[in-house]
């Protein structure tokens, strides 16, 4: 039971969840990393303030209303370890807000923070990206930083759940981006038409059988089908990797993120030449070859 009577300000609500997220031992990861930010987060959303503008309520007094509605998102956050995108029904990418429900996963893509910078070494300047294909794409965000990054470029969007398609559907009409992507029902590329790309990004599924068993509670609420890779994680990179070559334009490039992979990624397809991107807070979760090396390495 949350003393809602007791708790009368920003801040007390603050510390009070703060605490008992501690206390609860709740896993994070889901855009946030530590009990604070979630914290900060589900108090200003519930209460319809600015996101970056905590410091100003601190001490400002919830109203009665108020203070149930805040109660009742911080005791499903603990009590039920739904993730806070999912209390919330948003996920961001750095500045760019996406629709999210249980039909999808959580967005959290290594990938993005490359998009487009990092790719322009294998697929050349932004504007002569024409062509690219989001494999696995889930709620769709992916594809809407394509389309956002690579103006010129048209997009298909690839997701074997029509209830994923559903919700991209949902955040590509929000950005007005029907008309240049495209979204296709498919299990990897088995009814992705053929043509040809000068870019494939993928996000698989590649979470191992071992750690499936072990998920926090609050990954258990995400779609298994958005998280299992099979035995070694590996199941969706080797069908990518085998068939990319026949949907890649010469000089294209295919971009996958692995996460705690690449040993066996590496294991797996030793003759495969891979270059590994860095991003903020990790080494090697993404890995990019261009059509050329994928034919070299069969």
């Amino acid at each position: 039971m949350i003393p809602a009577d007791e708790l009368i300000t920003l801040r007390d609500w603050l510390r009070y969840a703060v605490s008992r997220f501690g206390e609860s031992k709740l896993a994070f990861g889901h855009g946030s990393g530590e009990a604070y930010d979630e914290a900060a987060y589900l108090l200003l959303h519930a209460l319809h303030l600015p996101l970056d503008a905590l410091e100003p309520f601190l001490d400002a007094r919830l109203t009665a209303g108020e203070r149930e509605r805040v109660g009742e998102v911080f005791a499903r956050r603990i009590d039920e370890r739904i993730p806070a995108a999912y209390l919330t029904r948003e996920a961001w990418l750095g500045d760019f807000r996406f629709y999210v429900d249980e039909r999808v996963i959580i967005p959290r893509s290594y990938i993005a923070e490359l998009i487009p910078g990092a790719l322009e070494p294998f697929v050349g300047p932004a504007d002569e990206v024409v062509t690219a294909l989001d494999m696995c794409t889930g709620s769709g965000c992916l594809a809407i930083l394509l389309a956002h990054a690579y103006e010129r470029a048209d997009i298909d969007a690839v997701d074997i759940a029509s209830d994923a398609l559903a919700v991209a559907q949902r955040n590509v009409s929000d950005y007005g981006l029907a008309a240049r992507i495209n979204l296709i029902r498919s299990n990897l590329f088995e009814n992705v038409p053929e043509k040809s790309y000068d870019l494939i990004i993928c996000n698989p599924p590649y979470v191992d059988a071992r750690a499936m068993e072990t998920l926090p509670a609050e990954y258990r609420h995400e779609p298994t089908l958005a998280l299992a890779g099979g035995d070694d994680g590996l199941d969706a990179v080797r069908v990518l990797l085998r068939e990319a070559p026949r949907f890649l334009d010469h000089g294209g490039a295919l971009v996958v993120e692995i996460g705690h992979h690449r040993a066996a990624v590496e294991a797996a397809f030793p003759r495969l030449a891979l270059t590994w991107l860095a991003t903020a807070t990790k080494e090697d979760g993404v890995f990019v070859v261009t059509r050329e090396e994928l034919v070299a390495g069969r």
